[in-house]
């Protein structure tokens, strides 16, 4: 029986269909759930080179445990740095080439011919390989592509040094002779594997997947959400029932899958727009968050009051000061920056814990691990713990150091400066304590630092309401 690879794209389904990106802890819950379920790799979207963008990845990178972690690198060759930057730290990093090969599309997205096209995947593919061993070739469109030109294209990244060739069908248009005959042309020109991933467009998904695999493709492309795709929980429900016929298997835990395909879904359907039913009230509320200079303090509580916050009156009037203040220099506000607002005015108390040190290490063939020093007057209180990356650690053991644990309702990272080295992070992190929300903000060169901070400021909010202890 010969082992195929599931290669899942889940993330870069939800990248290109959501109007808004999943937030933090649901990136790392879902990606804790894709690795469970024993899948050989787990892909990314293409990064933009963002701050915060990059931060979550690196931390995503070191939370997959299992599965191969892919990340594509853009149309020129620097971009393979910046990518390779972003999953260096994960224990299996593969770097993906995703270029058309389609006279349509090179000539409608690249506006050049295959000789050009040909010379961008030696160079892209080359560039790749120079930061790590797993290097992947995406022919895009290889459903529409000439065939000799599809040949000449994977034969021109076998050389530069891709180690999997993958042939795609976007447009949905193979039929399952075409795809088979596709996988056999291709598998008998290389000497890499041969994965694909097929269309569901005309609901010849499972058996475009099943002949190409008839035809020698080593591995399967899925996803458990998304339009037109092979769904990951129908592809191993149809190897389970036909892989011997077919004479492969896979690695997938079945009395895990569907169970941790239900805790995806879960996860996304919150403020989603591919499953609203569960959650349209509350993404009207904060969608509707919109603050101008004009806007009364009986608006900005129904904002805040949209947000989840239960401010005292004394807080209200601090934050709406303080919004007044931002919206001298912007026009408007949005539900974002209203809660950075909220977390950096609101219940301004003393600090019942300081921040008196704190270390973390992290790696890709280490578990990350942090030890925080929290002071509460001449009493000191530390804190070991391991986790998922270096901020999930500390976290914890700010937790263990005070003794208590707290509901982390949400967490967000982003830049407040642009460009260089010491660009700004900030950090903002809301706890839940008996049904109350309570936020604390921090801005740091180190984005750990940043969001040690901001716990602890959120922290101090939730100690001063007890009353102390």
């Amino acid at each position: 029986m010969q082992k195929i690879v599931i290669s899942d794209y889940t993330f870069r389904k939800l990248n290109e269909e959501r109007e808004r990106p999943l937030l933090f802890r649901e990136i790392i819950s879902v990606a804790r759930s894709l690795d469970r379920m024993n899948l050989d790799r787990i892909e990314l979207p293409r990064i933009r080179h963002t701050k915060e963008e990059a931060v979550i990845l690196k931390t995503l990178a070191e939370t997959v445990e299992n599965a191969a972690l892919c990340q594509p690198i853009s149309d020129t060759a620097e971009s393979a740095e910046a990518a390779w930057d972003c999953i260096k730290g994960a224990r299996k990093p593969v770097l993906q080439v995703n270029l058309p090969v389609s006279t349509v599309c090179m000539e409608y997205e690249y506006h050049v011919k295959s000789p050009v096209m040909t010379g961008m995947i030696s160079t892209l593919v080359a560039a790749a390989k120079a930061y790590t061993e797993e290097v992947e070739f995406i022919a895009r469109d290889a459903s529409r592509a000439e065939e000799a030109y599809l040949l000449e294209a994977v034969k021109a990244a076998e050389e530069a040094g891709a180690t999997v060739v993958t042939l795609t069908d976007p447009a949905g248009v193979w039929m399952t002779d075409e795809c088979a005959d596709a996988v056999r042309k291709v598998t008998a020109a290389v000497r890499v594997p041969v994965y694909v991933e097929v269309s569901n467009a005309i609901s010849m998904g499972t058996a475009n997947a099943a002949a190409a695999l008839r035809a020698g493709a080593a591995g399967i492309k899925t996803s458990v959400v998304g339009k037109n795709v092979l769904k990951t929980g129908r592809f191993i429900d149809m190897i389970a029932e036909k892989g011997e016929a077919l004479g492969v298997e896979t690695g997938i835990r079945m009395t895990e899958l569907h169970r941790n395909i239900d805790d995806v879904l879960g996860r996304i359907r919150k403020n989603s727009d591919i499953s609203r039913e569960t959650s349209r009230d509350a993404e009207e509320n904060t969608d509707a968050i919109l603050l101008t200079p004009s806007s009364s303090l009986s608006e900005t509580s129904d904002a805040c009051r949209a947000l989840g916050y239960d401010l005292t009156a004394e807080d209200l009037g601090n934050v709406f000061r303080a919004l007044q203040n931002v919206l001298l220099k912007k026009k408007e506000i949005g539900a974002k920056e209203l809660d950075a607002i909220i977390a950096s005015a609101s219940m301004q108390v003393p600090s019942t814990y300081h921040l008196e040190q704190f270390v973390y290490t992290s790696g890709n063939v280490t578990t990350a691990m942090s030890h925080v020093v929290l002071r509460s007057g001449e009493t000191y209180y530390d804190g070991v713990a391991t986790g998922d990356g270096p901020i999930d650690a500390a976290f914890k053991a700010i937790e263990q150091s005070v003794g208590y644990h707290y509901e982390l309702d949400d967490f967000q990272i982003q830049a407040v400066t642009s460009g260089g080295a010491d660009v700004l992070g900030s950090a903002l992190v809301r706890l839940r304590n008996a049904g109350k929300l309570f936020s604390g903000n921090a801005v740091s060169a180190d984005i750990v630092s940043a969001s040690i901070r901001a716990y602890v400021n959120a922290l101090n909010k939730i100690v001063y309401e007890e009353g102390g202890r």
